[in-house]
């Protein structure tokens, strides 16, 4: 069976990055004198790019927003490794998928400084490469296809088909998938809103993957 690319989201995904996020927002809620919010309020605003997330999540603060995401950059970067840790099983299950042929890419809203800083704290960028889009790099966020199409341009020009894999937790993933014309695989262990967003494939655990992949493959081909 042929084997094509597959594209991860990294919040909610490949790691579980919610105490870091929340922990960046309070702590720039403490440095500007604000109570902090729970968990939950941050997350239900993931998935839409960080300064999507900082705006809703400091609403109440009437200064220059460029000013307040330079002093989240900096608070961010500071503590988004701090907790995070992967999914179970992400590791091995990387390591399955490229022994299976399949290439692997990273595409993310997130902030690129913070992705390089997460990857290499797990060594995983070996798995991918070049192949990592991320926020703030002038490319449109998902659920634009544009994304998607440089994630595959930078693993060497891999055109896109059906046989590739969109994989993430959240709606914005599985319209990313939609609009570029691959597969999408929901995840719901992640922590991401689907919104009845089309989807190929549910899966229940990271390491579920390879297996699910071959099976819809099978079925399909």
């Amino acid at each position: 069976m042929k084997k094509g690319a597959i594209f991860f989201d990294l919040d909610g995904t490949l790691f579980d990055t919610r105490d870091d996020l929340a922990g960046a927002v309070n702590h720039l809620r403490a440095d500007l004198g604000l109570e902090p919010i729970s968990v939950e309020s941050v997350i239900s605003n993931v998935g839409n790019g960080a300064r999507f997330l900082l705006k809703e999540t400091i609403r109440e603060v009437d200064a220059p927003f460029e000013e307040l995401w330079e002093k989240f950059s900096v608070r961010y970067r500071e503590h988004c490794c701090d907790k995070l840790l992967p999914y179970p099983a992400v590791e091995e299950t990387l390591e399955e998928l490229v022994r299976r042929g399949w290439k692997l890419g990273v595409n993310t809203n997130k902030p690129r400084f913070a992705v390089d800083l997460i990857l290499k704290k797990f060594s995983f960028g070996k798995f991918f490469g070049e192949a990592v889009v991320a926020g703030g790099e002038g490319i449109a966020l998902k659920p634009d296809p544009q994304s998607i199409r440089e994630c595959a341009a930078r693993m060497g020009g891999h055109t896109l088909s059906l046989c590739d894999w969109m994989i993430g937790d959240s709606w914005n993933d599985m319209r990313c998938a939609e609009a570029s014309g691959v597969r999408g695989a929901f995840c719901d262990f992640g922590f991401g809103k689907l919104n009845d967003s089309p989807f190929d494939l549910r899966l229940s655990a990271f390491s579920e993957i390879p297996d699910a992949l071959d099976a819809f493959g099978l079925r399909n081909s």
